[in-house]
């Protein structure tokens, strides 16, 4: 029988503070000595990765519903599915751990919410078959999902638009998209059985390191 390995996704729209939990992750594992890989979805800089960055610059509609979600959702399910054939398939199946900034996930969350409610959990469905399903990837052994607010997503997307300079793509720029994502997060969340991170305790935004502590303690549970 073929052996696998362990996934541990990190997931959130742009300004849960992802990235951040993402990086302490890998930093925290490299320092207890845990062996793991690690690989950061979308891969831009891949060929795999064409249509993602013409969808994203707004090369077929400046709206994201300008392009209807099973056919986004397949843009980047290719460069998933490239990644894991050329890079780490056999790592995984030899019993390695992965650790993945978005998955499978991101396309519950940002492509399901071009969807009425009412559709998404037949979405969310058709999104883990073809994946997982159709296309043979593996499934995550854990999911944690940040939540957080539309106000703290859009000032956080701008301080880091001013800081790097670089021109936000459609999503982060349509507020009402924003907000749908958020909403399609929580259920996407609840249908899929993800970990939730809440943003705030006592209506006070959670320090970075509290969020860490409690991430760390959710990874060492399943490792």
């Amino acid at each position: 029988m073929e052996s696998k390995g362990k996934i541990i996704v990190l997931e959130g729209i742009d300004g849960s503070g992802k990235s951040a939990q993402y990086r302490k992750l890998c930093a925290r594992l490299q320092s207890e000595g845990v062996n793991f890989r690690s690989v950061e979805y979308p891969r831009y800089s891949e060929e795999t990765s064409s249509l993602i960055r013409m969808y994203l610059a707004g090369q077929f509609g400046e709206n994201p519903n300008d392009v209807n979600p099973y056919a986004s959702s397949i843009f980047y399910a290719v460069d998933r599915y490239a990644s894991f054939m050329t890079d780490w398939k056999d790592y995984y199946r030899g019993g390695g751990l992965m650790l993945l900034d978005r998955y499978t996930t991101s396309n519950a969350v940002h492509q399901g919410a071009k969807l009425p409610e009412g559709e998404q959990p037949a979405f969310f469905d058709w999104l883990y078959d073809l994946e997982y399903g159709k296309l043979g990837l593996p499934e995550p052994d854990l999911v944690i999902y940040l939540e957080v607010d539309l106000e703290t997503s859009m000032a956080r997307t701008r301080h880091r638009q001013e800081k790097t300079g670089k021109a936000r793509d459609i999503h982060e720029r349509d507020r009402a998209y924003l907000l749908r994502c958020i909403e399609t997060g929580e259920r996407a969340a609840l249908h899929y059985g993800w970990r939730r991170v809440a943003l705030k305790k006592d209506g006070e935004i959670r320090a970075l390191d509290e969020k860490h502590e409690e991430i760390f303690s959710a990874v060492r549970a399943v490792l």
